[in-house]
């Protein structure tokens, strides 16, 4: 949290999978009252590990309704995390720090992220690479286009650091689907550091990392899970130990608002998607991404607007992306400011699904399939987006 800078301003990643559309308002709404301010002024990221919860209060009613209740988040387990992350707010509040300085700094990340979309001979992706591979060919291919950089903004007081937000941009599983609840290395990473500075509060999360995962690097044994959080955890001191100190001058913040093109395609109608979701014969998995489209696509039609949060520090700005942004747009918003640190955080209301680059429609692939529910024009919007958020024009 910072406060002085008007009302409260309210940063917070969760270890879920993902807040889809209602669930991330109630997310904004509570931790808003918690700390005294608007919902406008609260940035609620998920890191997107698989084995973790997700949760669209919408898409749940839809499936309770068709005697599929609890095939998403425990609404009882949901309010229970929640109302424990609006004590932590409250008591914040109560015992502020002084912040007079921040830091800037950045360590390479070598061997996790690769680029899921390898495209063949005829430009077409027809395989994917995933977080995990076992495919010779695909782990031989090019690492392909991600951002190497872990980016970790920290918060001073004078000489002494108070807090230290990471960002790192790649889909964080090691291995999952086994039954169990991870963090997974993420989330490992985050608490060897915090162990290494326990006065130091450590914030870790996800870049753009909607087309990227570890799999050219990662066979999805259980021996790899320590072995790609020590990779991460080496990016995290590497950014620390290059960390410079910069008095702050400004905090401005800013929201930028966001309208992504629907997917028009017969398999994204409501008719279609409820029939899906009507139809007892269909896999679970398709009723409930049916259920989750129809909570998308019925909140847009009914007029809302995505937010595009940028805290900005002057030297500095933090901007939270929605969806599963493809890494373009985290490179993009940096080419957009080469003057200044720009760290982009992806997984801000996964409500959209995949964010892809307009290319890749043609390309085909995972990515712009089944788990994708806005359209061709998304680029523009994103870019149009990016460029006020970052006060380009």
């Amino acid at each position: 949290m910072l406060l002085g800078a008007g009302e409260p301003i309210v940063f917070c990643a969760v270890d879920w999978c993902e807040l889809h559309n209602d669930a991330q308002d109630r997310w904004r709404d509570v931790l808003a009252e918690a700390a005294g301010t608007t919902p406008k002024r609260v940035m609620v990221a998920t890191l997107h590990q698989h084995d973790a919860p997700l949760a669209d209060l919408e898409a749940r009613r839809m499936l309770e309704e068709r005697g599929l209740a609890n095939t998403l988040t425990d609404p009882k387990f949901h309010e229970q995390a929640l109302a424990r992350v609006a004590e932590a707010v409250q008591k914040a509040v109560r015992s502020p720090k002084r912040i007079t300085h921040v830091g800037l700094g950045q360590g390479k990340v070598e061997k996790v992220a690769s680029n899921r979309r390898i495209p063949g001979p005829d430009g077409k992706v027809h395989k994917m690479r995933g977080s995990s591979c076992t495919d010779a060919e695909l782990i031989a291919a090019p690492e392909g286009t991600i951002d190497p950089w872990l980016k970790t903004l920290s918060f001073w007081d004078g000489e002494q650091p108070i807090a230290a937000l990471s960002c790192y941009a790649t889909h964080p599983m090691s291995y999952y689907r086994h039954g169990g609840v991870s963090c997974d290395f993420f989330g490992l990473a985050r608490a060897r550091r915090q162990k290494d500075a326990p006065a130091v509060f450590q914030i870790m999360t996800n870049g753009c990392g909607g087309n990227l995962g570890a799999g050219k690097y990662n066979d999805g044994s259980t021996e790899m899970r320590p072995i790609l959080t020590d990779r991460l955890y080496r990016g995290m001191l590497n950014a620390w130990q290059a960390t410079k100190r910069v008095p702050i001058k400004t905090v401005e913040w800013r929201v930028t608002p966001l309208r992504l093109p629907l997917k028009e395609d017969p398999r994204f109608s409501e008719a279609h998607l409820e029939k899906v979701l009507d139809d007892p014969k269909q896999a679970l998995a398709e009723r409930v991404r049916s259920a989750t489209a129809l909570s998308w696509i019925r909140r847009v039609k009914a007029g809302h607007v995505m937010d595009v949060s940028t805290l900005d520090l002057g030297v500095a700005q933090v901007v939270m992306l929605p969806g599963e942004p493809f890494v373009e747009y985290q490179l993009m918003a940096q080419k957009l400011r080469r003057d200044s640190f720009v760290m982009v955080v992806g997984f801000c209301g996964l409500g959209p699904g995949y964010v892809p680059i307009d290319r890749a429609y043609g390309e085909g692939g995972y990515e712009p399939g089944n788990w994708c529910f806005v359209g061709p024009g998304t680029e523009t919007a994103m870019t149009a987006a990016l460029r006020k958020a970052l006060k380009v024009d």
